[in-house]
């Protein structure tokens, strides 16, 4: 097992007290049972995940890991901490976003897994429904794909309601030429479970597998 019932209980009382108090009052049992063995666990989802992609062996923690703070200089909720753990798995981490990897999130009740792109640049945007017009027969067979249908099932992603016109009629087939994010995600609703699962590494594996055809479709674009 990756994780201890430590780290469940931090996070508990995280939830029911959402403060700097709180989180200084608990910061030994932070840096032993979650922030410590967090690190160790992203070391060793990198060394098995760079076995299927070269670009993400030797990726530190650091650049993996988004932090435990919230930002919330522009949020009305202003509690200082997330109730989970994440990070990026790809290319270039956490710090540049426009390559596919994998989003992994772990946390009570907020369990995430899942790729693909959420923040691509314009520009991308444009290569990407561009490859899509190319290759349509590619496009249905990465969404028939079983172990992509049987574990994320659709891409996911805000669209736009007026598109170039150059795809308007093959969007009229394609709707996922309206697209400006391509994603998939996997939510588990048991967050606790998952994390105390021994096999977690397996299940990331098998869920990085699962939606890499999509990530390399994508990542062919830039």
């Amino acid at each position: 097992m990756h994780f201890s019932n430590e780290f469940i209980d931090f996070f508990k009382g995280l939830a029911a007290n959402n403060s700097k108090d709180y989180f200084d009052q608990n910061r030994k049992t932070y840096e032993n049972y979650v922030k410590k063995p967090w690190y160790e666990f992203v070391t060793q989802v990198v060394e098995r995940l760079s076995v299927h992609d070269k670009k993400i062996k030797g990726l530190a923690p650091k650049d993996i890991v988004f932090r435990i703070n919230r930002d919330i200089r522009f949020s009305k909720d202003k509690t200082p901490y997330k109730l989970h753990l994440s990070g990026v798995f790809s290319g270039g981490g956490r710090k540049n976003m426009r390559i596919p990897g994998m989003y992994l999130q772990l946390g009570i009740g907020e369990a995430w897994m899942g790729g693909g792109m959420y923040a691509p640049e314009k520009a991308d945007v444009q290569a990407i429904r561009e490859a899509i017009l190319r290759n349509p027969k590619k496009i249905s067979n990465l969404m028939e794909a079983p172990d992509f249908a049987s574990t994320y099932g659709e891409i996911k992603g805000a669209k736009n309601k007026i598109i170039p016109s150059e795809f308007k009629e093959a969007a009229k087939n394609q709707a996922l030429l309206f697209n400006k994010q391509w994603y998939f995600i996997k939510e588990f609703n048991n967050g606790e479970e998952l994390i105390l699962r021994p096999d977690l590494l397996d299940v990331i594996e098998t869920h990085y597998l699962a939606g890499k055809p999509w990530n390399d479709f994508l990542e062919s674009t830039l």
